[in-house]
């Protein structure tokens, strides 16, 4: 989504089905390894998002202004 968002080439979508091969071993060894990465992505994306010149959303907590209503 990010490199459609900033115009990225595709081509390295070709070895899609190895690359979901190593994420299926490594989240067989490491239950966690998914937050981590997500954690990361989030900051890689935010970072690439900037240098492009777009800004992004920061997300609200849940009930920030519910509870102030």
């Amino acid at each position: 989504m990010l490199g459609a968002e900033l115009g990225l080439p595709v081509a390295h979508l070709d070895s899609h089905a190895s690359y979901i091969d190593h994420w299926l071993k490594l989240l067989r060894e490491d239950d966690r390894a998914i937050l981590t990465a997500a954690a990361r992505a989030e900051e890689a994306s935010s970072l690439l998002l900037k240098l492009g010149g777009r800004e992004t959303v920061v997300a609200e907590e849940p009930g920030d202004d519910a509870l102030a209503a």
